[in-house]
């Protein structure tokens, strides 16, 4: 579902607005919120709307009420309990019941958090960071939502709003490490996002050493050949022993030791780098994509080994027992992932992927399914969550998520084509011929070579 405005608005639900807003201007309080609470049952994602209601609520309440139990004394524990089980079956259904809690409580945090939670589902991210906002304004008593909500800023690729939240965490818990180191890492980001340092900016600039920016320029040159590596490689290590604290030499040795695909030693200085850092999320996700790699390596070497040597069991064996651990590891590393940052689509992606190839089918779709709320990876999020039905034999569920992904894709990409063909196998399997042709057939009309589409398609006419 998506979020509108007031020009997306049906005409009969832009007369109901404009009577809202006229009973607000004239304080008739109780009367607008009534209004405003019809307009946004039929359109729920009317986020102005939900703002003008939740303004006046507060002006009514007289604002934040003593704390007490998950929802406002009128519902009790067994209603938010209630309403939480409601929420999970029918989050769209159940937002018009935690409205009704909110109006005598605006500032509830135990009803915005169940608010954020059905708008995440709903694929609503703006209204889900207003109703933690509504949180933020209303003194909470523990930073907990706070925390939520500055992971769900980052999610989205807002540093500088999270470094906010952090530093509000900070004012209520002053000892906070998490947020403390939370501020620091997103006031960088949100700098290096500002200033585009990654992209557009001319360091030299930003350089006080012209001698150290041509240095690094010089590091960061493609096209050098091996022994040019080699050799800048031998000068930085010279350059790290002086000082094995030094951040920016140990950066430029584990970006030289990543050129010479050296993935154990990259690994290492990223991971160096991200210790004398401080903790830069950047130098950490690096160390982990090098770690990946060496591993990757390791198995490749093993498997090229066993290949040349099939008969040799105890080398089989080790494979075989390599790859039991190199997925294990994989999805225990995924799962810290997300521990450390819970609302990040991509990181369930990955844990999601990891289970799936663990054979843990059951345990990947509700991270899959999670992962589907960031659009720059919906499409691969649902040609695996369908390969995922697909191999628990829930052909139906199957068809619907590449059905979903088909939507979303135009061009007829190797992606498109991907899930095309995963969609013409399950109709096959399902004994759906024809549907499973009409899929073959688009792919074969603009790729004769996909695959065995061609085989496919020319068969289906008896040739």
């Amino acid at each position: 579902m998506s979020e509108i405005t007031e020009k997306d608005l049906p005409q009969s639900q832009k007369a109901l607005w404009l009577k809202a807003l006229s009973a607000v201007q004239t304080q008739n309080l109780p009367y607008a919120v009534s209004l405003l609470q019809a307009l946004l049952k039929d359109s729920p994602g009317f986020l102005d709307g939900r703002k003008v209601l939740r303004k006046v609520e507060i002006q009514q309440t007289g604002g934040p009420k003593k704390k007490g139990g998950l929802f406002s004394m009128q519902s009790g524990g067994f209603g938010g309990m209630k309403l939480q089980g409601q929420a999970k079956k029918d989050p769209l259904g159940t937002i018009p019941l935690i409205e009704k809690d909110l109006e005598k409580d605006p500032y509830n945090e135990g009803a915005n958090d169940l608010l954020f939670e059905c708008f995440m589902k709903l694929e609503m991210p703006e209204s889900a960071a207003f109703a933690l906002e509504t949180v933020r304004k209303g003194s909470p008593e523990t930073p907990k939502l706070l925390h939520k909500l500055a992971q769900h800023y980052l999610s989205r690729d807002m540093p500088k709003v999270a470094a906010e939240v952090y530093n509000d965490i900070i004012k209520i818990a002053p000892t906070d490490s998490e947020a403390i180191k939370g501020a620091k890492d997103c006031s960088a980001r949100a700098s290096m996002q500002s200033q585009k340092w990654d992209e557009n900016s001319d360091m030299r600039s930003l350089m006080k050493d012209k001698a150290e920016f041509e240095e690094m320029e010089k590091a960061s040159r493609t096209g050098l050949t091996r022994d040019q590596l080699e050799e800048r490689r031998d000068r930085l290590v010279l350059k790290y022993n002086e000082d094995t604290n030094s951040l920016l030499a140990v950066k430029e040795l584990a970006a030289v030791y990543e050129q010479l695909e050296d993935w154990t030693n990259a690994h290492a200085f990223f991971s160096w780098a991200h210790t004398l850092s401080n903790g830069d999320v950047a130098l950490q996700n690096k160390a982990s994509q090098m770690k990946d790699r060496a591993q990757e390596a390791e198995m490749k070497a093993l498997e090229e080994a066993a290949a040349a040597d099939p008969s040799n069991a105890e080398l089989v064996s080790t494979l075989a027992a390599r790859k039991a651990e190199r997925m294990a590891e994989q999805v225990e590393e995924a799962k810290r992932r997300v521990d450390q940052n819970p609302t990040d689509p991509q990181f369930r992606y990955d844990l999601g992927l990891a289970l799936y190839q663990l054979g843990d089918y059951s345990g990947a779709i509700p991270h899959l399914q999670q992962a589907t709320r960031n659009p720059h990876i919906r499409t691969k999020v649902l040609l695996l969550l369908g390969r995922t039905f697909r191999a628990k034999g829930m052909f139906d569920l199957a068809i619907k998520q590449l059905s979903d992904a088909l939507a979303d894709l135009h061009a007829m990409d190797n992606t498109k084509k991907e899930v095309l063909y995963d969609k013409g196998e399950i109709h096959a399997e399902m004994g759906d011929k024809d549907s499973a042709l009409d899929c073959f057939k688009q792919i074969y009309e603009v790729d004769y070579g996909y695959r065995d589409v061609a085989s496919r398609v020319e068969s289906s006419y008896g040739s």
